[in-house]
């Protein structure tokens, strides 16, 4: 069952992310408001609201993966147990490359909605600091020596400590076309399909990552073991 949890997880998020992107460029209105004179109002997004369903589940995956990396490391801290490290370094690796999507979709969103790619608003700089500490994560694990496991299992609970802080900023500013006050699950219907079904569809992804990235890094493990056991023995030099 574990060797097939991974092309499962990947089949069913190609399906879903395939029938989202569908959704989302050929049934989802476009985004456009009128103004008191019934007008087009100059806030309208029109087709660059569409990358709202990308951007927020990426989000939301985000700092589910930030989380997951949090709570196992907190485990390894406390009971030395290899497997939450490797459960833990693997989400991290996911997040990394989750975040960078995130902060490309934003900053081509704000460009849209507020004619700036970039500003050091709190909510921005801090989504920029979680994504540099979890790339500082992984340099940790690679550069940092024989201390690196529990170097980065602190840099992960940091990092899931500020994940309510940024989720509280986002609130107090919603973005253009995401919900009633913030809300995605506020969405119209024509809308609502197309973001559960994307919202599905890149947490089978984020689950099918996780796990292949989790094998690789335990079949790291046990090469490095079985180099460190050699050594001992004398056979390898």
């Amino acid at each position: 069952m574990k060797q097939l949890a991974i092309p499962v997880f990947a089949t069913l998020a190609a399906i879903l992310i395939a029938l989202a992107i569908y959704l989302v460029f050929f049934v989802t209105p476009l985004e456009a408001s009128l103004n008191e004179a019934g007008r087009l109002n100059g806030s309208s997004l029109f087709f660059s609201q569409k990358i709202f369903y990308f951007h927020v589940p990426y989000a939301i995956w985000q700092f589910l993966a930030v989380g997951v990396a949090g709570g196992c490391s907190l485990a390894f801290l406390v009971t030395r147990k290899s497997k939450w490290d490797d459960i833990a370094s693997a989400s991290t690796d996911v997040a990394v490359g989750f975040g960078a999507v995130v902060l490309i979709t934003g900053s081509i969103w704000g460009k849209a909605a507020w004619g700036v790619w970039w500003n050091w608003e709190p909510r921005l700089t801090m989504s920029l600091l979680l994504w540099l500490v979890l790339v500082g994560y992984v340099l940790v694990r690679k550069f940092a020596g024989p201390s690196a496991d529990r170097v980065a299992a602190g840099m992960a609970i940091f990092g899931t400590v500020a994940v309510p802080f940024i989720y509280k900023m986002v609130g107090q500013d919603s973005h253009p076309a995401s919900g009633k006050n913030g809300v995605v699950f506020t969405l119209g219907k024509d809308m609502r399909g197309a973001f559960l079904c994307a919202l599905v569809g890149f947490l089978c992804w984020y689950i099918a990552l996780v796990l292949s990235r989790l094998a690789s890094t335990r079949a790291e493990r046990e090469l490095r073991e079985l180099r460190e056991r050699g050594l001992d023995l004398g056979v390898l030099q």
